[in-house]
């Protein structure tokens, strides 16, 4: 689904295929300790796709993206409903198959990249150490070499001096584009982003959404969004889902969700929204 609201990039030419789906959610419910919630979700993203799940904290929003990637705490399950990619139903994969996809075919940007960063040891050497255990054979030259290309993409100014920092020594904005260019060193065809810009200021907030719109641009990559800002979503995506204590009140293209918002919800939300 593709609008034309002015500031949005359209997919690469190399996306518009069949619409065949890289990643069908269908009417999944995730219950913790066995209370539902998020309930009855269902979502198609095709390749290249941008989708913006969008909602106040506690909408289920969070929740939804971790259990695409397998990563709901203990006390949570999909109970009912199903999960599948490239065709394949994720609910029954081996940790093994688990960590292959992960690594290959599809990442995720936490909110904080900080957080994940180990703060005693510099970006170089867990860069590195992420790529030759996904690459066994890889040596460490050639993974710092791959490494620092990718921060180059990130636009980060000499990839070098980052590689030999500490996560606290870099900015917020260049803590998130290290996370970045980790998650799509192995070039997946979905990325996974929780809030990536929430923590961020207005201008690094602008610089992560030019990033990640060059990915989808250059590599054709679908991105599955998280946001509470809807500006952004507007900006970004070509579908938004609009959630509210873990239900689905609107799924549909941009265009048709900002200008034409059939629940109430939806237009509070843009209502709130700040303009110039």
């Amino acid at each position: 689904m593709t609008g034309s609201r002015p500031g949005r990039e359209d997919p690469p030419e190399k996306n518009q295929v069949d619409g065949t789906p890289l990643l069908s959610v269908q009417r999944m419910t995730v219950s913790y300790d066995g209370t539902p919630a998020v309930s009855d979700v269902s979502l198609d993203v095709t390749p290249g796709e941008i989708v913006a799940i969008v909602g106040e904290s506690g909408s289920g929003k969070t929740t939804v993206i971790r259990a695409v990637l397998g990563l709901l705490p203990s006390s949570g399950q999909v109970s009912s409903g199903d999960i599948r990619y490239e065709g394949r139903s994720l609910l029954d994969l081996d940790q093994a198959q688990w960590l292959d996809l992960r690594r290959h075919r599809m990442s995720m940007v936490f909110q904080d990249t900080g957080a994940m960063l180990n703060p005693v040891r510099r970006i170089g050497a867990q860069f590195v150490e992420y790529i030759r255990t996904a690459e066994p054979d890889v040596t460490r030259a050639q993974a710092r070499e791959r490494a620092e290309a990718m921060l180059e993409r990130m636009a980060l100014p000499d990839p070098r001096r980052v590689m030999d920092s500490y996560a606290f020594e870099l900015s917020g904005g260049m803590r998130q584009r290290v996370g970045i260019a980790m998650a799509m060193t192995f070039q997946p065809a979905l990325l996974l982003a929780d809030e990536p810009t929430s923590a961020l200021d207005v201008t690094m907030q602008a610089q992560i959404v030019r990033q990640m719109l060059a990915l989808r641009r250059q590599e054709g990559t679908a991105i599955m969004i998280v946001t509470h800002n809807l500006g952004v979503a507007a900006h970004m995506a070509d579908t938004i889902m609009v959630m509210r204590a873990g239900h689905v009140l609107e799924l549909g293209p941009t265009d048709q969700i900002i200008d034409h918002p059939t629940h109430e919800y939806t237009a509070s939300l843009l209502a709130s929204m700040p303009s110039l």
